[in-house]
């Protein structure tokens, strides 16, 4: 499997190269009045689509690696379940990849391409949620005919949005989707699910490829295409995890992705006692107050395009520190559901006392050094 990580990290690090050079322009769209946007001059924000070409060249391989050319490669990997995972992973690609460069498409067109996704996902790939690990709520959940499939539908439709929604600055939701593929890679060889590790280590490999110009310079961004990418390749992989293997808990992926779920669950109840649309924009996410509260005096910078970055920069290691904490008790528990449970409800009472304590300037001294 080490040769997908490096084939896709190359494939992908070269792409973003090419987009450097010829994707400029559509930089210049972007609005330089966004709440969300914590960066100077134009950068393009496209990675995406070089990790979506990745991908397909690294699902494409494992389908002729061993047929075709005789490779070797252990990978149980069917055409038709790399042309099933493409198609889903594609639709929700594009929707975000038109954004990036036209900037116009609203949020119902994305949610809309997202929800296509999910609706080929649980058709194509037959994914479902059988369960949530409790016996009192599976004995009702296994009389409804269509909660499994709706839930499923909007797991996958949902969980591209938490990691645009967590893309804000250099290195973040990259870094953070990366540890989520290897936690999913490392549980799917636990229970003898090559082709499930195949599938995120070939996103990981991806991501790794574009980090190499997102981070630290920051010179490209993944945009929605990348997020969205993301999002439904993490989502599919961890449901279908769940679905084939019932020894792994269903609340393993809900921890190991508490972070952006949870992130978007606290803004849509924010946005909703403000009497704000869930759908607009604004700059009180958790990453953004740590960059204007906790980092924001670090740096004695005469350059101001400098000190936006280097501040930028220095905010995404709060956060993935923020992850770690889950994802390590995720991946050391994987089977046991109540002691995932209880993580889950450590993550989210830390999660807004640490919130609660930025927004009124009773963060420790020792955090901001």
């Amino acid at each position: 499997m080490l040769i997908l990580l490096v084939l896709c990290g190359l494939l992908s690090a070269v792409g973003c190269a090419v987009l450097l050079r010829y994707g400029r322009r559509s930089a210049r769209r972007y609005s330089l009045h966004m709440p969300q946007r914590f960066h100077a001059g134009h950068v393009p924000r496209l990675g995406g689509a070089a990790m979506i070409v990745a991908c397909t060249v690294g699902w494409v391989w494992m389908v002729i690696a061993q047929q075709w050319f005789g490779v070797p490669t252990g990978i149980p990997y069917e055409p038709m379940f790399a042309f099933s995972l493409w198609i889903v992973a594609t639709v929700a690609a594009v929707g975000g990849v038109a954004e990036d460069v036209s900037h116009r498409l609203g949020a119902r067109w994305r949610l809309g391409f997202t929800l296509v996704a999910g609706v080929a996902a649980a058709w194509l790939l037959g994914l479902r949620i059988d369960g949530l690990g409790l016996a009192a709520v599976d004995r009702v959940w296994d009389n409804s005919r269509w909660a499994p499939l709706v839930l499923a539908v909007f797991a996958v439709a949902g969980l591209p949005h938490a990691f645009n929604l967590i893309d804000g600055y250099n290195g973040l939701a990259g870094i953070v989707a990366t540890i989520c593929c290897l936690a999913l890679a490392y549980v799917a060889l636990q229970v003898g699910d090559r082709q499930l590790a195949a599938v995120v280590l070939v996103l990981a490999g991806a991501t790794a490829g574009f980090l190499v110009w997102n981070y630290p310079r920051g010179l490209i961004f993944a945009g929605d295409g990348g997020a969205y990418l993301w999002g439904v390749v993490i989502a599919v992989t961890a449901i279908l995890l769940v679905q084939r293997h019932p020894q792994v808990s269903p609340w393993f992926p809900m921890l190991l992705l508490i972070y952006p779920v949870w992130e978007t669950v606290f803004s849509i109840y924010r946005k909703l006692i403000r009497g704000q649309s869930p759908g607009v924009a604004d700059a009180l996410h958790f990453h953004q107050l740590i960059y204007r509260r906790i980092v924001r005096g670090v740096f004695d910078e005469d350059n101001e395009a400098r000190r936006m970055l280097m501040r930028n920069n220095r905010t995404s290691p709060y956060l993935w520190g923020f992850t770690i904490l889950t994802v390590v008790p995720a991946v050391l528990f994987w089977q046991n559901t109540y002691v995932l449970m209880a993580f889950c409800l450590l993550f989210v009472i830390s999660y807004i006392y640490a919130y609660v304590s930025i927004v009124r300037f009773k963060v420790p001294r020792w955090v901001k050094r």
